[in-house]
């Protein structure tokens, strides 16, 4: 296939190039560069540097004709979306409307779109979360990822237009950025390695569902030809808390400096898990990469990067 890939050029999105190129498939990226970084690209991914609320997309998309485009180009901050909620749903909502209707111009047959298992379900009334719990989002950002979600449907019954969404949990691994994307894994490993102060938001007992990046780009590349019309969670369906996080990495790196603490944050669910029992019925999709593996491997990407 001729896939495009929104946000090709971020964490995840690089992740979901190799796995596209890997299977053979021609891979063009979209990316802003806003965040995103072109060293992270496979020279064989072709680059078109362009916002996704650029109205130049529909004339790419004509040109292009992709058959499928993998969505990943989003404002990804929690804490951003508290303060400027504008800004999100223009980036977010806006953004990926100019890219549904660009699409459906075009003729691309499937897009597949990275939503939040974590962000689009507020706090947990039960654990794990699965896909028919409440849509309860506690900030603007779960509120603008559903909302792509709802808009796809909509296409999807208007237009034929097919789709899979995939609800990611906390996803982490190599060339996560510590500095812009703010990843709790990211940001524990750089400092341990260079020995600096590390500050915990809240008590550390706030739990996350940590998925390797690598799973996350599978579920993708599984996706371009099956589950159409699915909302899938991806996740491992159990928690770590931050602290265990903390004493996890620092077992990795050899670090021993006690943590700060600091207030939480606004925004931010305090426990979290999901249940991906559908996307492995649908998809045969599972975790491969443990957490402690998946730690060791970012880790030893993080050294490597840091010389």
């Amino acid at each position: 296939m001729k896939i495009l890939v929104t946000g090709g050029a971020g964490f995840i999105g690089s992740h979901v190039v190799d796995a596209f190129l890997g299977a053979g498939h021609e891979v063009h990226v979209l990316d802003s560069l806003v965040h995103g970084k072109p060293e992270r690209l496979d020279p064989r991914a072709v680059l078109h540097v362009m916002d996704v609320r650029d109205r130049s997309l529909t004339a790419l998309l004509a040109t292009e004709r992709f058959d499928a485009v993998s969505h990943h180009a989003a404002q990804i901050d929690i804490r951003r979306s508290v303060d400027d909620p504008m800004y999100d749903a223009d980036v977010n909502i806006l953004g990926s409307l100019n890219l549904l209707t660009a699409s459906v111009a075009a003729g691309v047959r499937k897009l597949i779109y990275a939503s939040s298992g974590g962000a689009v379900y507020g706090e947990p009334r039960y654990l794990p979360a699965d896909e028919r719990h409440p849509i309860e989002p506690v900030s603007p950002y779960g509120v603008s990822k559903y909302a792509v979600e709802l808009y796809l449907r909509q296409f999807a019954a208007t237009h034929g237009l097919r789709y899979t969404i995939l609800r990611y949990p906390n996803v982490y691994g190599p060339r996560q950025d510590p500095l812009g994307e703010a990843g709790v894994v990211a940001i524990f490993a750089r400092r341990m390695l260079a020995a600096e102060d590390i500050e915990i938001y809240g008590t550390g007992e706030q739990e996350r569902d940590f998925l390797f990046v690598g799973d996350c780009a599978r579920a993708n590349l599984m996706s371009l030809d099956s589950a159409d019309g699915c909302t899938l969670n991806l996740g491992t369906g159990s928690g770590t808390t931050i602290n265990q996080l903390f004493r996890a990495i620092a077992s990795i790196t050899g670090y021993s400096i006690r943590p700060g603490y600091a207030p939480a944050r606004k925004g931010e669910t305090f426990r979290m898990a999901v249940d991906a029992s559908r996307a492995r019925e649908v998809l045969a999709w599972q975790p491969s990469i443990s957490l402690e593996e998946g730690l060791r491997l970012t880790v030893s990407s993080f050294r490597q990067a840091m010389g």
